[in-house]
């Protein structure tokens, strides 16, 4: 299917504010991305503790990043196919490419982890890290497409009822330590109006034990002002001593 960008600028200038598929888990993307980036361009490769746990890191990132193609591949992809055929073709070709780029980037993880220390890992880290950037870079285009141009079609042919009931279904196959994953990096990218919609959900729809834990995951990553405001907007009872920055 030839897109009409035309017909797409004129519905997204058009709608008013809709069900966002894209918004939350883009913004964990971008947040954990740029972390992890960063922690690899200031290894020390002398120091073995530091540099297996920052392989470590980029590793979950990388399976992270592997999920999410998943997620997207099996369905929103799948929903847009089902009513603008061949509207996902050029973004799936780009999601192909990042799986190659990932089992890429895993094996550059092995060898780094395989070097004796000295010039061979300083080398070794340096590559990998440029990769890596290229990577991050690659992707942060590949949302900003999607985040526009899927949503058009989304919200060209999808209900907010039918995209609430899609990102419904998706989260529901997600694994708990995947979504707790998700959770801590997600969060602390949201807005305070984000983070609550996100919990008032949860605190509606899940057991309470699984919004309880989600809530104690998170916590220690936000600051004092942000975790206040949260609490305030959940009707949680105030935290003793808590110190807002």
């Amino acid at each position: 299917m030839k897109l009409d960008t035309r017909e797409i600028q004129a519905v997204a200038n058009a709608q008013p504010v809709r069900v966002d598929l894209y918004t939350g888990i883009h913004k964990a993307i971008r947040s954990v991305m740029s972390d992890t980036l960063l922690a690899l361009g200031r290894l020390d490769t002398d120091d073995a503790a530091e540099l297996s746990a920052v392989s470590d890191r980029i590793l979950e990132l990388l399976d992270f990043c592997a999920g999410h193609v998943r997620h997207e591949n099996d369905f929103i992809h799948t929903a847009i196919e089902a009513r603008a055929t061949g509207a996902s073709a050029a973004l799936a070709h780009e999601h192909d490419e990042h799986v190659q780029s990932i089992a890429h980037l895993q094996a550059a993880v092995a060898r780094l982890r395989r070097t004796a220390g000295g010039q061979e890992a300083a080398s070794a880290a340096q590559a990998l890290y440029r990769d890596l950037a290229l990577f991050v870079g690659h992707n942060l285009v590949h949302m900003h497409q999607e985040e526009t141009t899927h949503n058009a079609i989304l919200w060209a042919r999808y209900t907010d009822a039918e995209l609430i009931d899609l990102h419904a279904r998706l989260v529901a196959s997600i694994a708990p330590p995947e979504m707790m994953y998700t959770l801590r990096w997600m969060v602390p990218a949201l807005t305070p109006a984000e983070r609550t919609a996100l919990f008032s959900d949860m605190q509606a729809h899940a057991p309470a034990p699984a919004f309880e834990a989600a809530l104690s995951h998170v916590r220690p990553f936000l600051n004092g002002n942000d975790w206040a405001k949260l609490a305030r907007s959940l009707g949680l009872a105030p935290v003793p001593g808590l110190v807002t920055v």
